[in-house]
């Protein structure tokens, strides 16, 4: 996949399509045309870097509908749907479900590119934090089974002295152990040793 991010455009409406396509395209964006959620969900199995814009209101599976699938596929993508101004209930609850933002028809260009563009900035953003994930949990699975738990020991503030003797193992080899976690996680200081376990806690717990 391409690093190039993709404006995935999902209407019913042809005209719709091609107005923003147009839109897009001349403000210098790569764009994918899809007439319906179904075709975007039977096509697209990795979307890369991408936001999607799409209506809120479609025949077959409609805004809401479509984003709770991506979610169902693990595909967490930034979603703006489009919404008349009947619509508007419907769209707050489509940010409700995960929507990142809804433009009301008719909507000004200049409006809609800034929205794009933010969600594409939020979606580069949640790229650098999954592969900041993935490269912290790659180096936790490095430490040994005691390495382990002399972090926890940190994690959960205890003292060298404190892990010693819950491990049952001397102070020198809790400064041993401890100097190879802060080697193996690559953290400079303690207090960045700390922020990258929370961080894999909240991460894997969300």
């Amino acid at each position: 996949m391409s690093n190039t991010p993709i404006v995935y455009v999902v209407d019913d409406d042809i005209g719709v399509r091609k107005a923003l396509s147009f839109l897009l395209v001349s403000a210098g964006l790569n764009v994918r045309l899809y007439e319906s959620a179904k075709a975007f969900l039977d096509e697209v199995q990795d979307p890369g870097r991408c936001c999607i814009v799409t209506d809120v209101r479609m025949p077959g599976i409609d805004g809401l509908e479509f984003i709770r699938r991506l979610h169902g596929r693990g595909l967490n993508v930034p979603v703006v749907v489009m919404t008349g101004h009947a619509d508007i209930p419907l769209a707050v609850e489509a940010m409700k479900v995960g929507a990142i933002d809804f433009l009301e028809k008719p909507f000004r260009e200049d409006r809609f590119l800034e929205v794009v563009r933010f969600a594409l900035v939020c979606d580069e953003k949640s790229v650098r934090k999954n592969q900041e994930l993935l490269r912290t949990q790659a180096r936790l699975q490095s430490l040994s089974q005691r390495e382990r738990q002399v972090l926890d020991g940190l994690v959960a503030g205890k003292a060298n002295k404190m892990i010693a003797h819950e491990l049952n193992i001397s102070i020198r080899t809790v400064e041993i152990h401890r100097s190879n976690v802060m080697s193996k996680m690559e953290a400079k200081s303690l207090s960045e040793l700390i922020r990258m376990a929370l961080f894999l806690e909240v991460a894997i717990g969300s």
